[in-house]
């Protein structure tokens, strides 16, 4: 007798169970396919916290906060909009980009209008500003009072989050591209 014949009292009375073509193929898609990370923290903070829907009124009354009936007192006066919206920058984490911002628009009075008509914030990379200058002399005078710009900066600005400054001269021409340049080591007698 082969071990293929043999009954298994075990499963003898019951019906093989076959899983349906449509689930079995649709399960593995979706374990497959990732969830966005918003909705996966969506859901984390779901079953953590609960859903609010399914407190009962009383528990959601019990967690309110008392609301005193007595006019001009805490949680009665409306807020100014400064403070709505100093909160909302600081809940959206939008202070260290307004910041910058309002540093490049206000380079002027930063470091002066004569300083300011020769110099121009380009941008913000890393915690480095990059500054333009129109000349190199230019460039050669900011690089030597760069530590008082980047304390005054630290100062005025403390969530733009700048470490260090940096002071370009204008742009040299290059002779590396263009339509006369020759692969090697570059011109050699062209100023002679």
């Amino acid at each position: 007798m082969a071990p293929d014949d043999r009954a298994r009292p075990a499963d003898a009375g019951r019906e093989p169970v076959v899983a349906e073509p449509e689930q079995a193929q649709s399960e593995p898609a979706q374990r497959e396919a990732p969830l966005p990370e918003h909705v996966a923290v969506y859901q984390r903070f779901r079953r953590i916290f609960g859903d609010a829907g399914k407190r009962s009124a009383n528990a959601r009354k019990r967690n309110a906060k008392p609301v005193s009936g007595i006019p001009f007192t805490d949680g009665r006066d409306p807020h100014s909009i400064a403070d709505v919206m100093d909160a909302l920058t600081a809940r959206m984490g939008w202070t260290s980009p307004l910041a910058r911002s309002e540093l490049i628009a206000s380079w002027p009075a930063l470091v002066g209008e004569e300083t300011a008509s020769h110099s121009t914030p380009v941008g913000i990379e890393e915690g480095v500003l990059t500054v333009q200058c129109d000349s190199t002399a230019w460039a050669t005078q900011l690089r030597l009072m760069r530590s008082k710009v980047t304390t005054e900066i630290a100062k005025r600005f403390p969530d733009a989050g700048i470490q260090s400054v940096r002071f370009d001269g204008p742009n040299a021409p290059t002779w590396k591209r263009g339509p006369r340049s020759i692969p090697g080591r570059g011109p050699r007698d062209t100023y002679g």
